[in-house]
């Protein structure tokens, strides 16, 4: 929940909905891509977290909860510049937590999910788009053509597979979806 998990997974999830096909590619696939352009994303921020916390933990300079102390840092960093205020001040408030200059992880941790699920459905909108018209315009064609018993879904998947498929969708989806991150 905190790393860039959420954001990937629910557009990739959001694309194949949107193409049409449920059931591909199957849960396991968007799972396992989301998972790596998780690690992907979160390389620089585990990097850090690696050297500042976890090395000098196993070295035994540091207590364990000055290793977690080090290591929540740089996911606050990675949280903070993709959380937005008001997110932040809403949950401030919901959590009846004073006003400080440094923010808390109960307020931060759905701050950040909230804010993630947000730019998810956001950039999942503007992948949905094209898809619908597609859709439309099938089924606008049939009518014209009198085909009303034909069933519009027939004829548009093959045309979306193809559209997407000569654009190199999944290429443009998921370089997308990791650019999206400050």
């Amino acid at each position: 929940m905190c790393t860039s998990f959420v954001r990937i997974a629910v557009v990739l999830s959001l694309v194949r909905s949107a193409i049409g096909a449920s059931a591909l590619p199957p849960n396991a696939v968007v799972t396992g891509i989301s998972l790596v352009l998780t690690f992907v994303v979160m390389s620089p921020t585990l990097e850090r977290i690696d050297a500042q916390a976890l090395r000098p933990y196993s070295a035994g300079k540091i207590t364990p909860s000055q290793a977690l102390e080090r290591a929540g840092e740089p996911l606050r960093s990675f949280m903070l510049r993709q959380t937005r205020a008001t997110d932040v001040d809403l949950f401030r408030r919901v959590a009846h937590a004073a006003p400080s200059r440094t923010v808390p992880f109960s307020v931060l941790v759905p701050a950040f999910v909230v804010g993630e699920l947000r730019n998810a459905f956001a950039i999942g909108f503007a992948i949905y788009l094209p898809f619908v018209a597609i859709d439309l315009s099938v089924a606008a064609m049939l009518m014209g053509l009198g085909m009303v018993m034909l069933s519009p879904p027939v004829v548009s998947l093959p045309v979306k597979l193809l559209l997407f498929v000569m654009v190199d969708g999944w290429a443009l989806v998921c370089g997308g979806v990791a650019g999206s991150f400050r």
